[in-house]
Formats: C-alpha cells, structure tokens, sequence
C-alpha cells in the first residue's frame, strides 16, 4: 500500500502522526530488569535493523526537530527503504520529491544518512544515524522508458517495482483481473537492466504471473519487500506459498508488514495475527529469506479523531483513484506495534516463541543487508 501523499511536504512525521514520549531508546534496559533484558537490549543495540518499508519524518526546510530527531533515534534502526513518489508521482515530480528528500537529508545529518551501497549500512550503524534507501514501489516516473531507469539509480534510487496495483507498460499489478498478461516484453528488458545496474528488483506489487516471470528473467535475487501470506490470511496483497518459496529460492527476501490485509477485520490487526505472517513465512522461505517491511509510519500513528478524519479521506481517494486493495481502511499499524522501536518487540516476541538469536538477527536486519548487498553491485 502506498499512501505517502504525492507532494514535497516532506513535513516532520508526514501525513497523520503524533509524537511518543521523547527519551526512550528502543530497548532500554532500566534498573533492577533482569539480566535477559541486558542481553536482549545488547543483541538489539548491536544487529543490523533494516525494515523493508517505512514512512519516515523529513523535512526539507529545515532541521528535523528535537523531539522528532529523538523518535527516529529511538527506533534503533539501521536503515529503512522509503518510498519515493507514491502510486502515481509521474518522472518531474518524482524528480523534484528526490531534491526535496536530499535537501531535507542535508538538513539533518546527524539523524539521517542517505544510502548508495552495502557498506553504507555499516556506515550508518557506526556513526548511529539512520540510513534512507530511496525507492519506488510505482512506474509511473519510470514514464515506459528503459533510460529512466539508468537516470533514477544515478540519482539513488537503490529499490524499483515494476508497476503498482493496476498495468504498467511492465507487468500487472495485484488488482489486475486474472489471468493477467504477466510480466511484459519491455518488462523482460526492464528487470535486465535493473540486475545490471545493480537496483533491487521488488515485486511487492506484483500479481503471481508477472512476479514468477520477472524471478524468471533476474539473475540477481528479488525482493518482496513488504506483503503478508495467503495462506494466513488470502487477499490480493499477501502472495502465495509457490511465490514465497520463488523468493526465496532466487536468494531473496520477503518483508511482512502490518497492514490491514493480514487479519479479516474489524478488529486492528494484533501482534499474533502479525506473528502468524512471519512464522508463516520462516516455515516456507527459510531463515535466510524473511524481515520486516512494516509499511507503517516510522513514529507513531496518531489515532486522534481529526488523524482519523485525514486517514479515512486519504483512504476514499485510493478507491477513486482506482489503486486501492481489497480492506482498506483500518489504520497501518499492529495494535502493540505502534512505536518507532516495533522491530524491537518483534525480534522479542520470536525469541519468546523458541526463535534462536542467529534467526532474529536475520529478520531484524542481516537478510535486507544480504539481499542489497548482492543486488546493489553493478
């Protein structure tokens, strides 16, 4: 789901958010907490955190400020992809959004760290900023031309789909009524050049057909960077056992996010629905091939009711726009998760399902590296 708003208000928390307490680092070990608290704060303090898909605060006028450099901090991330341009940023808008997000990058530098390559990760961790990797989960700026995609890697964008939830000159989206044509001629061309420039090929958005023909066509590993399992819950969003063990078995990695898709409603979406996704996709992909890509806000969802109001209108414009997915409309947070440190409790919670700490640093971080690292090399 992409609901980042087309526009270069690149303002501090975006769209529909609200500040959690500031202070609190992710983790935190408090006095008198026993000894597995130190050990699970050391393990999360020293992994490599990468999540598949966020919606940061930028702001491209001036320094982000205090309270919300703190949120950030806070998070314990390494790095996170953001998505760049929305569902339907065309190729000068998207290019005036990139010049926004350096700007606003510039502005912060000891909170932000924009990323290029895999050793930029490690740059990140070490000098504890949070690295941005830019990406586009639409093809709409890529305006049907292959040269576009050469332009969009100069300027850094290190992740592209082949199209969202409708046709692309690319591929057909998940909303595409099946069978669909699947991955396209220029597709086919599309992902070459991507796997030699060395951009991560991610199918997030993809339908089956267009997602096994472009793992298919990539000699690098793939991406899906954030979806849930069909076989949990079935919506067009979430991507089926044969799709995950193709992600896999190119070497790639899927990202579980916490959206509405993952539970039948109307309840919010709790950890243990989330949990189900993740353990879900550990049995089929392997420990190698599974990380979060919660496609949530970075700092906390403001629930509040005039929150809600902007929430629900940004909600009916996707279904007039013709982009929405099936159960939209529940906001994009798991009850419990709704803090800048979720992957934290995440990587607690499958520790206290009998995970090993070598599993969890996986997910939390080492298998987004892996993948970019052998994907990012021209």
């Amino acid at each position: 789901m992409s609901w980042m708003p087309n526009r270069r208000a690149l303002v501090a928390a975006s769209l529909v958010t609200a500040l959690v307490p500031g202070g609190v680092r992710a983790a935190p070990v408090a006095r008198g907490e026993s000894a597995s608290d130190d050990a699970f704060a050391r393990l999360y303090r020293n992994a490599l955190v990468i999540d598949g898909n966020l919606v940061g605060p930028f702001d491209d006028t001036a320094a982000l400020d205090p309270a919300t450099a703190e949120q950030v901090r806070s998070s314990g991330l390494t790095a996170f992809k953001m998505t760049i341009g929305g569902s339907a940023g065309g190729y000068d808008e998207v290019n005036t959004d990139l010049t926004a997000f350096d700007t606003a990058i510039s502005l912060s530098p000891d909170v932000y760290m924009k990323i290029r390559t895999a050793d930029d990760l490690l740059l990140a961790r070490r000098t504890s900023r949070v690295g941005v990797i830019y990406s586009f989960e639409a093809a709409e700026m890529l305006d049907g031309r292959l040269e576009t995609i050469d332009h969009f890697s100069a300027r850094g964008v290190r992740v592209m789909q082949l199209g969202y939830n409708t046709v692309s000159p690319f591929a057909s989206g998940v909303m595409v009524p099946q069978p669909s044509s699947g991955l396209t001629a220029l597709g086919h061309e599309a992902v070459a050049r991507m796997n030699s420039l060395g951009v991560t090929l991610d199918l997030s958005h993809a339908d089956e057909r267009s997602t096994l023909g472009a793992i298919s066509a990539s000699v690098r590993p793939v991406a899906v960077t954030h979806a849930g399992c069909d076989a949990v819950h079935p919506h067009p969003r979430n991507k089926s056992d044969a799709v995950l063990k193709a992600v896999a078995d190119s070497g790639g990695i899927v990202g579980i996010y916490g959206l509405s898709y993952i539970s039948p409603g109307p309840a919010q979406q709790s950890l243990d629905d989330y949990l189900a996704h993740m353990i879900h996709a550990l049995s089929v992909c392997g420990e190698d091939h599974v990380g979060i890509g919660s496609d949530a806000l970075l700092t906390a969802f403001d629930t509040s009711a005039d929150s809600m109001a902007q929430w629900d209108a940004s909600i009916a414009a996707r279904a007039a726009a013709g982009v929405a997915a099936p159960g939209e409309g529940r906001p994009p947070f798991v009850t419990g998760l709704n803090r800048p440190d979720r992957p934290a409790l995440i990587a607690r919670a499958l520790l206290e399902r009998g995970y090993p700490v070598r599993v969890v640093e996986k997910v939390l971080g080492a298998n987004f590296q892996r993948v970019f690292a052998e994907t990012w090399r021209a």
